[in-house]
């Protein structure tokens, strides 16, 4: 707790030498004689139980204030408004040029830890709230109106990982999303993660996405979930969100492939093949079926992985992935998709850039971004393609963030 309020409290300014010792000779000079010296020292001593008054004043506000914290803390009780992630905002009004520049966009960045010199006690009783799975709208200060994750659209959030990796990438996300008290299902998409299936023997996007499209087919009547995509993820959520629309409240893309119709995802990496010479060099064809048939898997050199995958991401994540990584299948990536505006158009979609992506690069998001405009545009600075990896608490933050973002209100 003495941490917890130094970087609030300022201890008493010193007085300078140089006017305390013109002061003590213009009280000698003036006091009357034989008094002089009693005077000087009745006024050290005022001075010094007011420094200690001031002293004591602060100590017991610092300990009044802890345990007004421990008392919040122990009943559930906390009573500040959440602090939102900092973000910028811009309404998209105009032709659909201007909407596209104007597009709602919002940066995220390192949340200060609990150990930081600067944190102030009211972001500590945020991470409590988030401890505890309780969110509070920024613009709401009453606590009888506090939003909770159960009240939430849906608080049943499931993540696909991108191609090569499995649902073991997560497990930071996971984490999080689980003690904020949101229910979250990672699934490992047919020969990826501990899916025994041969990745060689995959021959359409359909089988590739089976796991997924089982588990929104086994989904109770009403219920819905938040999808999020990562990297060929994005192909395969929006895959799912044509069949079943009606069970995916929110679809988040995070440096994935957001596709047209008709657009395959090879066709969407084809766009950056001529300035993108380090996914040149990482690819590596295989040929189970014989080196006179199509490729039928891509491989990623593990020599190249962290320049490609994981630049700013954690060595222990990038030692995880180089022994995870499977082939990925070749067909579902040239596999062209069938979106229809009733279905796939039905669901919000959200778009996560990852600002120092080497894989898809931030100007290749940007361009899906703008020929298939999403809801909302979040950026994670600081981010390489992994953000679980690189910035598990940004996106972590993103992500509630999204899942409170309400409908617009139609204007009928």
């Amino acid at each position: 707790m003495g941490n917890l309020y130094s970087s609030c409290c300022c201890s008493p300014k010193k007085p300078n030498k140089k006017s305390s010792l013109s002061s003590k000779r213009f009280s000698s000079s003036t006091a009357q004689p034989g008094l002089g010296g009693a005077s000087n020292r009745w006024s050290r001593i005022r001075s010094s139980r007011r420094e200690r008054s001031e002293d004591e004043l602060i100590q017991e506000q610092a300990i009044a204030a802890a345990l007004l914290f421990q008392h919040h803390q122990q009943n559930g009780t906390l009573p500040l408004s959440f602090d939102r992630s900092a973000s910028l905002r811009y309404p998209a009004i105009g032709s659909k040029k201007q909407q596209q520049q104007n597009l709602p966009r919002s940066s995220s960045s390192r949340a200060r830890s609990v150990g930081d010199a600067l944190i102030q006690p009211h972001q500590l009783l945020n991470q409590e709230c988030w401890r505890r799975g309780i969110i509070y709208d920024s613009r709401v200060s009453d606590p009888d109106q506090e939003l909770k994750v159960e009240d939430l659209e849906t608080n049943h959030i499931v993540l696909v990982h991108g191609g090569g990796f499995g649902a073991w990438c997560w497990y930071k996300t996971i984490t999080l999303l689980e003690e904020g008290g949101f229910k979250v299902d990672a699934v490992d998409l047919t020969g990826s993660g501990v899916h025994s299936f041969d990745t060689n023997r995959i021959t359409s996007l359909g089988q590739y996405v089976k796991p997924l499209t089982d588990l929104l087919e086994k989904l109770g009547d009403g219920k819905k979930v938040i999808l999020l995509g990562h990297d060929f993820g994005g192909a395969c959520i929006s895959y799912a969100m044509e069949l079943f629309p009606s069970k995916v409240a929110k679809a988040v893309f995070v440096a994935a492939a957001m596709l047209n119709s008709g657009q395959s995802t090879l066709d969407m990496f084809s766009q950056q093949a001529n300035s993108n010479d380090l996914m040149r060099q990482a690819q590596i064809f295989l040929y189970a079926n014989g080196n006179d048939q199509p490729p039928t898997a891509i491989d990623l050199s593990k020599s190249l992985l962290r320049d490609l995958l994981f630049g700013l991401s954690p060595a222990k994540d990038v030692a995880l992935a180089s022994v995870s990584m499977r082939p990925i299948p070749f067909a579902p990536v040239l596999e062209k998709l069938s979106l229809s505006k009733e279905k796939y158009g039905s669901v919000r979609r959200f778009y996560i850039e990852t600002s120092d992506d080497e894989c898809i690069p931030l100007s290749l998001q940007q361009s899906m971004i703008n020929s298939n405009t999403p809801e909302q545009v979040f950026r994670l600075k600081g981010s390489d393609h992994s953000p679980f990896f690189s910035k598990p608490q940004a996106l972590h933050k993103l992500l509630v963030e999204i899942s409170k973002i309400p409908r617009k209100k139609s204007n009928d």
